[in-house]
């Protein structure tokens, strides 16, 4: 785990607010540590916020500017790791409406991947459907791709058990 030099300011007596989670967040991003283990490159990023708001959106109103893509896609980069030996883990959360878990799915069948031994099956934690999975791979190269049922955009914030197991699962090289 990757802990800030600063642990120490981030942990305090009082009680623990939710929205105490966006600053500690921003203090591990931030963290000069952590960027030099994240391999962030120095210069490319100013400060880590938890929204980009030099992205702007309309949502279909007239009085709000258009969407701006002032980023690049990260398709790229997962084309360039299907070349590697390496695994990754994407994950959606189905109720997200910013980035539908259907948009992640057709993107990734844009990398020409096999679809290996689960194709939108089901996981399960704590005996109850936790999402659907599809496993791809190429060479040595291996993809899951999940879904976290009832989650929103952030996964992790809406059902925090169902991700915390999901990725333990993973990291173990067990199946989701």
């Amino acid at each position: 785990m990757l802990i800030p030099s600063s642990r120490s300011t981030l942990v305090t007596d009082t009680t623990f607010c939710r929205g105490e989670y966006y600053d500690y967040a921003t203090l591990w991003a931030n963290d000069e540590n952590v960027m030099k283990a994240l391999n962030v490159r120095q210069g490319t990023v100013k400060e880590w916020l938890l929204c980009n708001l030099d992205m702007k959106y309309n949502y279909g109103k007239r009085s709000m500017p258009q969407y701006e893509f002032n980023i690049r896609s990260s398709v790229v980069y997962h084309q360039k790791l299907t070349q590697r030996n390496c695994r990754a883990l994407i994950f959606s959360g189905d109720h997200d409406m910013m980035v539908p878990h259907v948009g992640t799915r057709n993107w990734i069948n844009t990398l020409n991947l096999t679809i290996t031994d689960s194709d939108w099956e089901p996981y399960y934690v704590n005996g109850q459907n936790g999402g659907y999975k599809t496993t791809y791979a190429r060479q040595n190269y291996s993809l899951v791709f999940a879904t976290v049922k009832g989650a929103g955009h952030t996964a992790p914030e809406f059902k925090p058990a169902e991700c915390f197991e999901m990725v333990k699962r993973w990291f173990a090289h067990r199946p989701i």
